[in-house]
């Protein structure tokens, strides 16, 4: 049986702790589909394109894995992609709650939809987005946190 997992998220922007997980779900799923949400609510830093492309420069190497903008309802772009798996990543415990709120409510809308967890690697697991972008925009040195693409167009962004 073929299983293809949908990984959303904002990617704003992606992570080492995001490629990582990606990168280990790639092993397990025949193919992973990169959802990166649009979500204006959370004003990104980068908009939906330029998320898109880092992604996809990022996961270049990866050969079953897609990446896609979105903007709709989660569930209704998964079954759009033929997926049956949600994949969403845990770092802290605090996590969770939420997470399970959204599982809940994805199985609820959608019952042939599973939301599986993965947990990141141990030198991933303080990492976010959020994090990255606050080192940035006050000077800080985030390469060891990013793709030296995603370094690059912080960079950019902000000179």
């Amino acid at each position: 049986m073929s299983v293809i997992a949908v990984y959303p998220g904002t990617f704003d922007p992606m992570t080492n702790g995001h490629s990582d997980l990606i990168q280990r779900a790639s092993k397990i799923f025949e193919k992973v589909i990169v959802a990166v949400a649009a979500n204006p609510g959370k004003t990104p830093l980068f908009d939906l394109k330029q998320r898109v492309s880092m992604a996809e420069a990022v996961l270049s190497g990866l050969p079953n894995v897609e990446v896609c903008g979105f903007s709709a309802l989660l569930v209704n772009f998964v079954k759009q992609k033929n997926a049956h798996v949600i994949l969403r990543g845990l770092r802290v415990v605090s996590d969770f709650e939420f997470e399970m709120q959204l599982a809940s409510m994805n199985r609820r809308l959608e019952n042939k939809i599973e939301t599986l967890f993965l947990t990141p690697s141990e030198q991933n697991s303080f990492l976010s987005s959020t994090l990255v972008k606050e080192i940035a925009l006050h000077g800080g040195d985030v390469h060891e946190f990013v793709h030296p693409i995603v370094v690059a167009e912080l960079q950019r962004l902000i000179r």
